[in-house]
């Protein structure tokens, strides 16, 4: 059985094009049919004007007082009558006695009858009108007296016809009727621009339709955990969905909606890329918590309308791939370490098969010492055991690159010292980008070294590093922590964001860094200074 199919609820342009028409029509007929009621009675009035003043022009004429004193007045008065008539355009003229009878009248064989009608007020010396059907039908009408010394002489009665005057209003309700049908048609013509524009604007859409895609629109945004960002042409925010407040910063109390990006305080950069005419992908930008991968893309539609941006939190993912390129260094300088290890044991073994066995013992036993001479430095100056293994692996990296890397004698930092609060995460972060920066900058220089200090004093963290490099340009000391900021050319990867993440992690625990000129071989090199306070900040709560 074929189910009906139902027929699809009219667009929205579509209904408010019916209303519309409707309501126009409603209008256009409602002043049709008040004018034809004002105009029916204005014509009224004015025929009432016009038969009261032929009349009383008639009953003030000396002529017909003169002709109603002859013997035969209707030989008099009837040419007078029809003249009247003829030249005031009225349809009856009709001059009688005082007791009715008429002189004069449009059919000759009504002279000589009864007026038809009332003749009471004017016997009285009134003049009075009234709507009354007689002989011609049914007529507007005026008696007036005819009077000589204050004696009633004759009446004169004055008249037009009821269907003359509905055919003096009908012309003007044609031409109203035409005014009308022009006003609906135009009304009609500018609906219709008017809904087919909105038409294109809803996309044909009806009220419900619009009604659930904004329901949908709506739990969309908070349930995206995405940060969504909507600016109109002039960068004010035009819409933040949830999870753009909270990689921003911004609290939920607050109203952004209408204020410029350039007002939020955001990292400059970060501001740039969302004030940037050109589409931004993949862009990696930080804040004062949060790695941020950024994408823009301009809403166009002939004109600059806008700037949509989706916010994408990153920090895990960044802080897994630092340590995944920690884990890969370690990788590479052990293998190099085993490719190392095996050449010193083939030495070892062909020594022994020469006979040479006590200078095999000894260098295998120098080679022992070594090693574990370092490994106690490391050790005996940090007790930390995260630090320590860090150090190791990028003691074993640095060597790997021709670079030497040492901890200075003032390192001293304790197994336990550090506070809950302070992650072996961002320990990782600020300590192995600050090495991995010196160890790039002093490779290749004369006598390649890296020294690393770190140790606890007032209560609080110091990690120094210093490299024998070219060291940073005064003019550059703000910029080199910037995300982006490099001396040296970009690699696959993009370089300046080790910095940055390590100012980042810094400013999160509130502490201070700083670059200075470095003391290594009669300086020249970079010296970064990290300074974290080892007590919990006061709203830590412990």
């Amino acid at each position: 059985m074929r189910v009906p199919r139902l027929p699809r609820p009219r667009s929205l342009a579509g209904q408010l094009f019916a209303m519309q028409a409707v309501l126009i029509a409603v209008v256009v007929a409602g002043y049709a049919l008040f004018t034809y009621v004002s105009d029916q009675r204005q014509a009224e009035d004015a025929a009432v004007r016009q038969v009261t003043a032929v009349a009383r022009s008639i009953a003030d004429a000396p002529s017909v007082r003169s002709a109603i004193h002859t013997a035969d007045p209707s030989a008099a008065l009837e040419p007078y009558a029809l003249q009247v008539m003829r030249d005031t355009d009225v349809d009856f003229v009709t001059i009688m006695n005082p007791d009715g009878i008429r002189w004069t009248h449009p059919d000759r064989n009504q002279i000589g009858k009864r007026f038809l009608g009332r003749i009471d007020p004017a016997l009285h010396g009134h003049t009075f009108t009234e709507t009354y059907t007689g002989t011609l039908g049914p007529s507007v009408r005026a008696v007036t007296p005819v009077e000589e010394n204050g004696r009633v002489i004759g009446l004169v009665s004055a008249g037009i016809k009821v269907e003359e005057i509905s055919a003096r209003v009908q012309d003007q309700v044609t031409a109203l009727l035409g005014v009308a049908g022009g006003t609906l048609l135009l009304g009609a013509v500018g609906t219709y621009v008017v809904n087919a524009r909105l038409r294109r604007h809803t996309h044909g859409m009806n009220a419900a339709e619009l009604s659930r895609m904004h329901d949908y629109h709506q739990a969309a945004l908070h349930a995206v955990r995405e940060g969504l960002l909507m600016l109109d042409g002039q960068y004010r925010v035009a819409l933040i969905n949830d999870g753009g407040r909270e990689l921003l910063g911004v609290g939920p109390e607050e109203d952004v909606i209408g204020r410029s990006v350039a007002d939020l305080g955001l990292p400059a950069p970060l501001t740039g890329a969302l004030l940037s005419s050109q589409p931004r992908v993949d862009e990696v930008h930080l804040t004062a918590t949060r790695v941020l991968m950024v994408n823009t893309s301009p809403v166009s539609g002939g004109e600059q309308r806008g700037t949509v941006a989706t916010l994408r939190d990153v920090t895990e993912l960044q802080s897994l791939m630092g340590e995944l390129d920690s884990e890969r260094g370690f990788t590479q300088a052990l293998r190099s370490q085993a490719h190392e290890a095996a050449n010193r044991l083939h030495t070892v073994v062909s020594l022994i098969e020469l006979g040479r066995a006590e200078e095999a013992v000894a260098f295998a036993t120098a080679e022992l010492e070594l090693a574990q001479a370092l490994t106690d430095q490391v050790v005996a100056a940090v007790g930390e055991p995260v630090l320590a293994a860090l150090l190791l692996g990028k003691t074993a990296q640095a060597n790997e690159r021709g670079v030497e890397l040492v901890v200075s004698p003032d390192s001293r930092l304790d197994d336990g010292l550090l506070p809950e609060g302070l992650s072996a995460r961002d320990l990782v972060t600020i300590l192995g980008n600050l090495i991995d920066n010196a160890v790039d900058a002093a490779q290749g220089s004369a006598r390649a070294r890296v020294t690393v200090t770190a140790y606890a004093s007032d209560a609080e963290l110091v990690l120094r590093v210093s490299d024998t490099g070219p060291g940073v340009d005064p003019a550059h000391a703000d910029l080199v922590f910037q995300r982006g900021f490099s001396t040296k050319p970009a690699g696959p990867g993009g370089r300046g964001l080790g910095l940055a993440l390590v100012r980042q992690a810094v400013t999160r625990h509130e502490g201070t860094l700083t670059v200075a000129e470095s003391d290594e071989d009669g300086g020249g090199g970079a010296m970064f200074e990290v300074r974290l306070p080892l007590r919990p900040a006061a709203g830590d709560g412990g």
